[in-house]
């Protein structure tokens, strides 16, 4: 499997946030080798002491040796009180750094020091807040910013998609709408929320208030997988629609269909139905923060759920019936049957066999001709020829 290694980094803008302190963030939307896309927030602090890491691991082309071999860009050091105005000035030069770092030899960009400090954190997903606090605010990047020499590689063009309905946040990560908000969207989370922007609000949003402008179909959605890929449920939950399930933590499922909104369609034993995905892990795969993540989260809402939901499209959504699931998992429980029973069957003749040949008797040596008279005569000892004769 191919290490991980980042593709792109676009610096979006930056946050003031007003807790613990007033402080700012730069938000970047980093894209993987994988084609996902993660949205990730880093102190400008951090970015200069990654940077100074970063330097001593390359003496040679930080220019410590010899300033003509320096290839690592260079980064200003943070100001005694960085206030919104610096914050807002360094952009340009932190859009730029980015680019550069992305396009170094490999053994620099795609080094762990690079990769593990662009890596998504539970507090760029979940960030601390004070419900007393004042809410983030959020300033983009212009767009006329943005135009410089990483256009070259090709931006990332976010996707625009509508609201179907009206939306009220319930947590002050998430982000209002109203029916017909045509929204930017950022990330695309598994979880069925994604992060989108609204002229200059940004925040998470259920996928299934959302549709795309071009058609009511998900081209990005998977097919089914109805040989199914075997999770563990970290998290228990009780059905409310007649076509979800119920299940409690710890149980083995098998998911074979992986749909964006969040709500995966799984198999217990021979029964199927919807589950929230982001109460799943994939069987092997270890993840401690995620059970305590879980506490603090809730499972998006389904689109049946939605009131007053109206689509721009005249054609709605293409969906698979839960009877469909069943009866082509069945066919395929089916098969795998009877491959076993080939299997088994096979065994049980080659077994036969070698039982019928263990039981037939066993060839018995051929007794040689007895020899001549005269040959007797003129081998044996002179005893036995007296005792012949």
């Amino acid at each position: 499997m191919e290490d991980a290694f980042i593709r792109h980094i676009e610096l979006l803008g930056y946050e003031k946030r007003f807790f613990p302190s007033q402080h700012y963030v730069y938000m970047f939307l980093v894209k993987w080798n994988d084609l996902s896309e993660k949205l990730i927030y880093r102190r400008f602090t951090e970015i200069y002491e990654f940077h100074k890491a970063l330097k001593e691991m390359f003496p040679i082309e930080s220019g410590d040796i010899n300033m003509e071999n320096r290839i690592i860009p260079h980064l200003p050091a943070p100001k005694w009180f960085d206030g919104q105005r610096s914050t807002q000035s360094r952009q340009g030069t932190l859009a730029e750094y980015c680019y550069t770092l992305v396009n170094l030899p490999h053994k620099i960009s795609r080094c762990l020091h690079v990769v593990n400090f662009f890596k998504v954190r539970p507090d760029d997903t979940n960030p601390i807040t004070d419900s007393q606090i004042k809410k983030p605010e959020v300033f983009l990047l212009p767009k006329d910013a943005k135009k410089n020499s990483a256009d070259i590689t090709g931006p990332i063009v976010l996707q625009t998609y509508r609201a179907i309905a009206n939306y009220e946040k319930s947590s002050r990560s998430e982000m209002a709408l109203q029916a017909g908000d045509m929204v930017d969207v950022v990330e695309k989370s598994e979880s069925g929320w994604w992060f989108c922007q609204l002229k200059n609000k940004r925040g998470w949003v259920p996928a299934t208030y959302l549709e795309p402008m071009d058609g009511p179909d998900e081209s990005e959605e998977q097919e089914p997988n109805y040989a199914g890929e075997q999770y563990i449920v970290q998290k228990s939950y009780t059905a409310v629609e007649e076509d979800e399930l119920t299940l409690k933590e710890g149980d083995t499922i098998e998911v074979i269909h992986k749909l964006l909104d969040g709500w995966w369609v799984i198999r217990k034993d021979e029964t199927t139905g919807y589950y929230p995905s982001m109460y799943l892990q994939k069987a092997g795969e270890m993840n401690t923060s995620m059970k305590s993540e879980l506490r603090n989260r809730s499972a998006p809402p389904r689109r049946s759920t939605i009131r007053n939901a109206k689509s721009i499209h005249k054609q709605g959504r293409k969906q698979i019936s839960q009877e469909t699931y069943r009866r082509n998992s069945k066919k395929y429980l089916q098969s795998r049957r009877n491959m076993k029973e080939k299997f088994q069957n096979k065994a049980n003749v080659i077994i036969e066999k070698n039982e019928q040949e263990g039981n037939k008797p066993k060839a018995q040596p051929a007794v040689p001709p007895r020899p001549s008279k005269d040959l007797i005569l003129n081998r044996c000892t002179e005893s036995t020829r007296r005792k012949i004769l």
